[in-house]
């Protein structure tokens, strides 16, 4: 139940209780009114009976009586008369008063006994029973009526505080999704509670966006002053004479290289400086020349379609997730196309749990056991991805294995592509192609990890 429903519950259930509970009280407070009124008048009545028998021996008024207080044995009593319990009370010598029935409905009765006779006055109360009903429809009318103003104005309030929390909740749900300049702003309403939640809100998302951006600054800069002296020393090692001590030397420049060009690439992502070149593209003949120079990638096309993508940049996503699908899980590597989606299939351990629940983080590499790494090459993909519209999916092979899924947005060629590529399904250990990988080709070492 929403928090609209809520409140409308609440209210509805709160308005109801104060009703019955308001309805109740004036329905007892008018038939102990109507009772007393009633008990007054046959208690005067019966004082004057009274007053009047003593002076003149008669009884006078039609709803009056007069009976014996003892009746003889196998006599029947006087129908209509008072209450049995009412008329042993004054047959006794006492005076008293209550309701009992009457020939023309309930009756207020009220006897005394006096001189060994028992003498009763009624006075009919049907009429004030149909005064107290009448009042009970009246109550049960209104606090209907009451009910139902409450419940809508509860409901109209509490739609308009869910709709100013639900504009909070897109904002922030924008903001988590990475977009740090949306802003709840003002919401229309008093500054209450939710105006508090919406301003912490923007406060948080300002917060986040200028640490975010210092550090962003912070690792282009690193980047950018690291790579003259790197390209330097990259150049020295060069030159140093063979061996084994040169090799691993080298080996260290090269990857302290790719790590800044990763840096780099990562900064220019942050900072979303370089546009997408989208075009209309077979995703057949892509694939297969991004694959071309790897020939321990299984490559299948099942059935071919028309995308909208960035070579470039759909060379980058796939080469890092070969490099990663080579560097921790096992052969072999597949490569599926189904019309407009790529599937890239290891046989290892898969990912972590962590990369499955909060997506690639740059500078974690997950478990020990999945070899080493500076944890950018799944961000890079998954930064080139939402650059040019690519769904990016990462899970796990029931049967074992880290899957990787790319959607594409489909596209249309503008003419027929002719012998664009391979139709229908086929299996590749690498053939040549026109797209090669644009990473290989400047010489960059892509060191990739699962998280």
């Amino acid at each position: 139940m929403n928090l609209r429903r809520q409140i409308a519950v609440t209210v509805a259930v709160v308005s109801f209780l104060v009703a019955l509970t308001l309805g109740l009280l004036v329905h007892q407070a008018s038939v102990g009114q109507h009772t007393e009124q009633a008990r007054r008048s046959a208690e005067a009545a019966l004082d004057s009976l009274l007053t009047g028998y003593s002076r003149t021996g008669e009884v006078l008024g039609p709803t009056s009586a007069v009976e014996e207080a003892v009746t003889p044995a196998g006599a029947a009593r006087p129908a209509g008369g008072p209450p049995e319990e009412l008329r042993r009370l004054a047959a006794q010598g006492h005076e008293g008063s209550m309701l009992g029935p009457g020939p023309y409905g309930r009756a207020m009765w009220a006897a005394a006994g006096t001189g060994g006779k028992v003498f009763s006055v009624r006075v009919d109360y049907a009429e004030d029973e149909r005064a107290v009903a009448e009042l009970d429809r009246t109550i049960l009318l209104s606090a209907t009526l009451a009910v139902a103003v409450t419940v809508l104005a509860g409901v109209l309030a509490a739609d308009r505080i869910s709709s100013r929390l639900r504009t909070a909740a897109r904002t922030a749900r924008t903001i988590a999704q990475g977009d740090l300049a949306a802003r709840i702003g003002p919401l229309g309403g008093p500054r209450d509670e939710v105006a508090d939640l919406a301003a912490a809100v923007d406060s948080m998302s300002a917060v986040l966006r200028s640490r975010l951006a210092g550090e962003q600054r912070f690792t282009a800069d690193v980047a950018h002053e690291l790579r003259t002296p790197l390209t330097g020393l990259l150049t020295a090692a060069e030159l140093l004479p063979p061996g084994r001590p040169t090799e691993l030397v080298r080996d260290r420049v090269r990857f302290l290289c790719g790590l800044t060009e990763d840096l780099l690439e990562v900064s220019r992502l942050d900072a979303r400086a370089e546009p997408a070149d989208l075009s209309a593209l077979r995703l057949g003949p892509l694939l297969t020349g991004i694959t071309a120079a790897d020939p321990a990638v299984r490559l299948r096309i099942d059935a071919d379609a028309a995308v909208t993508t960035d070579p470039r940049r759909l060379d980058r996503i796939v080469s890092n997730l070969l490099a990663n699908a080579h560097r921790h899980g096992l052969p072999p590597v597949e490569v599926r196309v189904q019309g407009d989606t790529v599937t890239i299939r290891d046989h290892g351990p898969g990912y972590p749990d962590d990369v499955l629940r909060d997506g690639p983080q740059r500078f974690r590499t997950g478990a020990r056991e999945r070899g080493h790494g500076h944890g950018l090459g799944l961000t890079i993909a998954q930064g080139h991805a939402g650059a040019i519209g690519v769904e990016l999916l990462l899970r796990n092979h029931p049967d074992g294995g880290a899957v990787a899924e790319l959607r594409l947005p489909a596209g249309e060629l503008a003419e027929p592509p002719g012998s664009a590529g391979p139709s229908g399904s086929s299996d590749s250990l690498g053939s040549s192609g026109s797209v090669g990988s644009v990473a290989r080709a400047e010489g960059q070492t892509p060191d990739l990890s699962r998280s």
